[in-house]
C-alpha cells in the first residue's frame, strides 16, 4: 500500500582496492547457473593458454557470456603465439571462424606473466600486437587478471570495453521483523567469489559504488531507529556514518568524480534531495517542493541527476532531471508509475522501476526494454559498458540475482539464502 506521506519510506527503500578480505559471517553462497545460449556460428576459437590452468576457463567463461559464441572445441591445433601459425594459417581460414585467441603463461620473480594475441583469422593480423599482463601468484590476483583479459579481448575484437572486471554489490536478507539479518555482499560479474563487506541486524538498502570501485555508499536501519547512511572501503574496515540527521536518510549517489554525494532525507519535514561531501559535512538542500523527492542519481557528466516525486499526485510518482547550472527541473518519465532511476555509464540510457516491471528507457523517457515484473520492485542496474543488465527477483519463494545481456548473450541466475536484493554494478576499476 502506498500513500502520498507514505512514498518517501516505500520509495526510498526500494531504490537500488581489487582484494576484499573474507567475511566471517556467512557461508559462500550456492550459485544455480541457468544459461540461454543464442544459437549463432561461433566467432571465436579459443585456445586454452599453454602452461595456465587457472586463467583459461574464466577469460572463456566470461566471453560465452557475451554475444560473442566462443568455442574451443575440435580445433585443428593448439597454438601459443601467432608464430606457431605459420604453414597452418589456412586451416585455421577454413573453418570459418573469424577469431583467434591464443596466449602462454610464464614465472617472473614470482609473479605470473601471461603473453596472449587476438588474431584475425581472414589475414592473421595480430589485433594491436601481443598483450601482456603480470598478476600476482594468489587466488584474487588471478581471478581478477583473467576478469581483466576477458574484458581487453573483448575490446579488440567488438571495439567495446568488456565489462567481467567490475564487481557487483547487493543485500541478502534472511529473517522478518526484529530478527531480520541483513548483509551487503559483493560477487565478480561472473557470478563467482561472493564475499560478505558487512553484516547489520535490521535492514540495508540501495548501495551505491563509488567511481573508482573501492568504496559503497549504503543505509542502515535498525530497529526502532532512522535510515542512516555509511560509506564503507570494500577492503575491509569500519563504515563511516554521513548522515546523523533524525530522518529517514536513504538512496545515496556518488557523483563522477567521487567527492560528493546525493541523497534522499526527510529531517527538515518531507522527503527532499540533498548533496553533501563524500567525507560528511553540512548537506546542500536541492529540492523544496510540497511533495516528497526521493532516490536521487548522478547524470555521468556530473551536469544533473534524476530523481523521483509524486507531485503529480496520489501514487503518481514520475521521475524528473535536475540541472545543476540553472536549477532547472524537467520531467523525464512518460506516464505511468516510475521510480528508481539509474543511468547507463554514457548517459544515453535510464534504468527504472515502470509500474510492476524492471525497464529501460533512452534519456528521453521513451521506454526501449521491458524485462517483465520481477515480483520485487525494483529496478535494473547496467553493466559499465552498458550491454548487460543486473536485476532481482523472487521466485518460488527464493531470492534470485539475474545477470542478462542485452544485445543476445547468455542470460544467468543466482540464488541466495534468503531475498536477494538491490543489485548494483560497479564500474571496472582502474
Amino acid at each position: 500500500m502506498r500513500t502520498h506521506k507514505k512514498l518517501c519510506f516505500s520509495l526510498l527503500a526500494c531504490s537500488s582496492s581489487l582484494l576484499i578480505a573474507p567475511s566471517v559471517f556467512a557461508a559462500p553462497v550456492v550459485l544455480d547457473l541457468d544459461y540461454e545460449i543464442p544459437v549463432q556460428q561461433s566467432q571465436v576459437a579459443f585456445v586454452s593458454f599453454a602452461g595456465d590452468s587457472v586463467l583459461s576457463p574464466i577469460i572463456f567463461n566470461d566471453l560465452n557470456k557475451t554475444e560473442l559464441k566462443v568455442t574451443n572445441q575440435n580445433l585443428p591445433q593448439q597454438p601459443r603465439s601467432s608464430s606457431e601459425l605459420a604453414g597452418t594459417l589456412p586451416v585455421w581460414q577454413s573453418m570459418g571462424i573469424p577469431y583467434l585467441v591464443v596466449g602462454s603463461t610464464r614465472s617472473n620473480r614470482g609473479k605470473v606473466v601471461t603473453d596472449y594475441e587476438v588474431i584475425e583469422v581472414k589475414t592473421g593480423r595480430v589485433i594491436e600486437g601481443k598483450q601482456t599482463l603480470t598478476a600476482e601468484n594468489n587466488k584474487e590476483s588471478m581471478r581478477y587478471a583473467g576478469h581483466v583479459i576477458a574484458d581487453k579481448v573483448y575490446e579488440l575484437i567488438t571495439g567495446i570495453p568488456g565489462d567481467f572486471s567490475g564487481r557487483i554489490a547487493y543485500i541478502e536478507e534472511i529473517g522478518v521483523g526484529k530478527e531480520k539479518v541483513s548483509r551487503l555482499k559483493v560477487m565478480d560479474a561472473d557470478g563467482e567469489n561472493a564475499k560478505t563487506i558487512t553484516e547489520v541486524a535490521g535492514s540495508i538498502f540501495s548501495p551505491a559504488w563509488s567511481p573508482d570501485g573501492n568504496r559503497i555508499a549504503y543505509s542502515v536501519q535498525r530497529d526502532k531507529s532512522y535510515p542512516v547512511i555509511y560509506v564503507q572501503s570494500v577492503s575491509g574496515g569500519g563504515a563511516t556514518p554521513l548522515t546523523p540527521f533524525p530522518g529517514s536518510n536513504l538512496s545515496p549517489s556518488f557523483s563522477p568524480d567521487g567527492s560528493k554525494i546525493l541523497f534522499s532525507s526527510s529531517f527538515e519535514g518531507s522527503a527532499d534531495i540533498y548533496e553533501m561531501s563524500a567525507s560528511g559535512g553540512q548537506p546542500r538542500k536541492l529540492t523544496n517542493w510540497p511533495s516528497s523527492e526521493v532516490q536521487p542519481s548522478y547524470a555521468p557528466d556530473g551536469k544533473s541527476f534524476v530523481f523521483v516525486s509524486d507531485r503529480a499526485g496520489f501514487n503518481k510518482p514520475q521521475i524528473y532531471r535536475y540541472e545543476f547550472g540553472s536549477g532547472r527541473t524537467t520531467n523525464v518519465s512518460k506516464g505511468g508509475y516510475a521510480t528508481s532511476p539509474q543511468f547507463s555509464s554514457d548517459g544515453s540510457q535510464i534504468a527504472f522501476l515502470s509500474g510492476r516491471s524492471a525497464a529501460i528507457m533512452n534519456s528521453g523517457g521513451a521506454v526501449t526494454t521491458n524485462l517483465g515484473n520481477t515480483g520485487i520492485d525494483e529496478a535494473p542496474s547496467f553493466s559499465p559498458n552498458g550491454k548487460r543488465v543486473v536485476y532481482a527477483s523472487k521466485q518460488g519463494g527464493k531470492g534470485v540475482l539475474t545477470i542478462k545481456s542485452l544485445n543476445g548473450g547468455e542470460s544467468f541466475g543466482k540464488s541466495g539464502q534468503g531475498i536477494i536484493r538491490s543489485p548494483v554494478w560497479s564500474a571496472s576499476p582502474k
